[in-house]
């Protein structure tokens, strides 16, 4: 077992943990973060990505340890005081999900993909999500999502 010291959505964790536990089995079933989802175990859909120390990442695809000493925001943690955050309003304004699968990990995809360009063309918005898979096809309204929300923060994300 191996100790790691992080922070989930504001709040500080001490745990032990299997060294080969993946960062998703760890948010998933020690914390009970399950917005966090496991999709495909690969890192092909990314409907596993949270933030680890402000960037998005796949976590199916990192150990737990790897992220002792870092800062992790899983969906439930992007609302902050009961109000959600744009780009979660954006999804729901602009009906940028179907079966809701996917919907985590290109959420916090897209929050990155703003954060890093806060004015993104059609194009730079699909190559920023190539790596979430919609198994719906609901990409059109997906990009109409992230599309507002750049527009109704103005670039701030």
């Amino acid at each position: 077992m191996t100790r790691i010291n992080l922070t989930v959505d504001g709040s500080r964790v001490s745990d032990e943990v299997e060294p080969r536990m993946l960062l998703v089995q760890y948010l998933r079933e020690r914390l009970g973060k399950t917005g966090t989802v496991i999709g495909c175990d690969t890192s092909n859909c990314g409907a596993c990505t949270v933030h680890l120390d402000g960037v998005s990442v796949k976590s199916c695809n990192v150990l737990a340890v790897q992220a002792d000493g870092g800062e992790v925001t899983t969906i439930e943690g992007l609302a902050q005081d009961g109000e959600l955050h744009q780009v979660q309003k954006s999804f729901r304004e602009c009906h940028g999900l179907q079966c809701g699968f996917c919907t985590p990990g290109m959420i916090m995809q897209s929050v990155d993909l703003l954060n890093t360009n806060p004015n993104p063309s059609e194009q730079e918005i699909r190559v920023g999500l190539e790596g979430n898979l919609c198994r719906c096809t609901g990409y059109h309204n997906i990009v109409r999502s992230v599309q507002h929300a750049a527009a109704a923060t103005g670039g701030a994300q």
